[in-house]
């Protein structure tokens, strides 16, 4: 599209434009996780070091039914959320590595002679806040992941070619549904319930 003016963009883009790198992740870890760090900490530790995350997506499915002479008319399926992952700095006691890995042993111990999983999902099932943040730091848009928990937590790359670089890892999460609005949205519709405000 031809845009008449740069007066005209200049317009369009309301504030100046969002900018990729104004965000605040806000992740909530199950208070089991304190063997070496508090659920409160890894959660205030997560809003500095988290170096990388995303606007999370989703997708509606295609139902395809056939018709004559090899015709197909398209409906609408069902609402599917994608994986979600951040990129975590880190730290030199590796506190936030150790608090994703006891995070996943609620889940899955790891070894044979141990309960294989926590007794409730209610026990590792969390909230997860992707904070899309204005120029002057305040809310823009918001999207809160519900029932998330961990799935991957990736390697650590080392290595003696490593110079002038610090350590990260990236964690991969699993989430059953999304709400999303704008700075003054208080996310508070009941668990299972799918609210997507404007």
């Amino acid at each position: 599209m031809a845009f008449a003016s740069i007066q005209q963009l200049k317009t369009a883009l309301t504030g100046r434009g969002a900018r990729a790198n104004l965000f605040e992740i806000e992740i909530g870890f199950p208070t089991e996780i304190a063997s070496t760090i508090t659920s409160t900490d890894a959660t205030t530790k997560t809003k500095i070091l988290c170096k990388a995350a995303a606007v999370p997506g989703f997708t509606v499915g295609t139902i395809e039914v056939p018709f004559r002479a090899g015709r197909r008319i398209k409906i609408p399926g069902d609402r599917t959320f994608a994986d979600w992952t951040v990129t975590i700095i880190n730290d030199e006691d590796h506190s936030l590595r150790q608090a994703f890995n006891a995070w996943i042993n609620l889940i899955s111990k790891g070894n044979y002679n141990s309960q294989t999983k926590s007794s409730a999902l209610s026990d590792y099932y969390q909230e997860i806040t992707c904070k899309h943040l204005k120029a002057d730091n305040t809310i823009s848009r918001q999207y809160q992941l519900n029932d998330a928990f961990p799935t991957d937590v990736s390697a650590i790359d080392l290595s003696f070619d490593s110079t002038d670089t610090l350590s990260e890892f990236t964690v991969n999460f699993q989430y059953h549904y999304l709400k999303a609005g704008n700075s003054a949205t208080s996310f508070t519709t009941p668990a299972g319930d799918i609210e997507l405000s404007t």
